[in-house]
């Protein structure tokens, strides 16, 4: 299960991530202001975003609503310190699925974790996408060229899946490893030439043009 965490209290946010990586198998990306976790949902698939109302930039509460209404279906958990009814309506209004209120105890945090998930384990609908003769299934984590199946480990997928929604963007190797394996990872940043390579011999026809460009001392691109 990965989570995003939007935190700008950093001895709260640091002590929570601590916690949740040290108790749970839960993958965790903590980022500090509202703007940071708005990029990080928009390129990351996460299971579970929790949210502090009072981010800097960008709210908890708008970037709630911003995300529904981008579509984004997993749950969201809201945190804050508003204890009013009418703030709690206002933040399940906007989208959030449960509420919080700072302090709150860690063991309840993941119970409410736990059970946000298994409601996250609904059967959703197969989300499949197309690029030219490629045919992938995010939801089923599927590859198809023409009648071919191809097989990708979930890093691949994942990597492959950045690129597309990026299509016509470089990213950066920086920004690559950052959004499929996290800041945390102990792998270095050179596993990601060495996973576009893999994916490049799985996707990629003899004698043909690569669908993943090198942009030499950049990074890696999908054209439009």
């Amino acid at each position: 299960m990965r989570i995003l965490f939007a935190e700008d209290d950093h001895k709260l946010g640091k002590l929570t991530t601590h916690l949740l990586k040290a108790q749970t198998p839960f993958q965790i990306e903590w980022c500090t202001n509202g703007r940071e976790a708005l990029e990080l949902a928009s390129h990351t698939n996460f299971d579970l975003i929790i949210l502090d109302w009072m981010l800097p930039e960008v709210s908890g509460l708008n970037i709630c609503k911003k995300l529904r209404g981008d579509g984004f279906k997993g749950p969201i958990l809201m945190l804050t310190a508003k204890d009013s009814i009418n703030h709690r309506v206002e933040g399940l209004e906007a989208g959030a699925d449960d509420y919080l209120i700072k302090p709150f105890n860690f063991s309840e945090l993941i119970a409410r974790i736990k059970v946000l998930n298994r409601r996250n384990f609904a059967p959703l609908q197969e989300e499949v996408m197309t690029l030219e003769d490629l045919t992938y299934n995010r939801t089923s984590y599927s590859l198809n060229r023409g009648d071919h199946q191809i097989v990708l480990t979930q890093r691949e997928f994942q990597l492959f899946d950045l690129l597309v929604k990026n299509r016509g963007i470089v990213l950066t190797r920086e920004v690559i490893f950052e959004r499929v394996w996290g800041n945390d990872s102990e792998v270095t940043s050179n596993t990601v030439d060495a996973y576009v390579k893999n994916l490049r011999k799985k996707i990629d026809l003899p004698n043909q043009q690569t669908y993943i460009k090198s942009i030499r001392g950049v990074g890696y691109t999908i054209e439009k």
